[in-house]
């Protein structure tokens, strides 16, 4: 087929014909590339004090940027993110952590400039829907400081309008954190 795009079968049979050093430096040249492909294999080899940094960076970058700068908002980027680690690693705890720091960096933006878009409110009630699920599906030991944030976002939730007070609170207590903790 003319023009059709390779795929991940010719890649691995192109890759095939390399030896070690010629991955080495392949590998060395995808790393190089962009921060994004750094923070990849950092997250995949468990490299560095705190691999979730520039998946953070990235979220407040597009999730509460400085609008007085007219920087964009851009809720899919920020998404991209928390993606982009899933790819990478996808630790439980981490993509909770990253799901939870979403909500804040979003409920930061909206408190501080009375920031109103409904597209941008139905993403925080799915990110937190997400955030519940990702802590309940972990063990017991690591929920703790991460149901109490997942609080404290619900409270700061009655400051929004729209509705977003009322999704938060079913949320939360449809997943019964109360009942669980005890």
């Amino acid at each position: 087929m003319k023009g059709a795009s390779p795929t991940w079968i010719d890649v691995k049979a192109s890759l095939r014909t390399f030896d070690r050093a010629g991955l080495y430096g392949l590998l060395q040249d995808l790393y190089e590339a962009s921060n994004n492909n750094q923070a990849f294999v950092h997250a995949r080899l468990g490299l560095g004090p705190d691999q979730l940094r520039p998946f953070k960076a990235t979220i407040s970058q597009w999730i509460n940027p400085d609008l007085m700068r007219n920087q964009p908002v851009s809720v899919s980027k920020a998404k991209k993110a928390i993606a982009d680690y899933r790819k990478a690693i996808g630790y439980p705890g981490g993509l909770a952590e990253l799901s939870i720091f979403f909500c804040e960096e979003a409920l930061s933006l909206i408190e501080s400039c009375s920031f109103e878009d409904e597209r941008f409110f139905l993403a925080l009630i799915r990110m937190y829907g997400q955030a519940v699920k990702l802590v309940l599906n972990l063990p017991p030991a690591e929920r703790c400081s991460l149901v109490e944030r997942l609080d404290k976002l619900r409270s700061h939730g009655k400051h929004v309008g729209w509705g977003v007070e009322d999704e938060l609170n079913d949320l939360w207590y449809a997943a019964d954190f109360d009942e669980q903790q005890e």
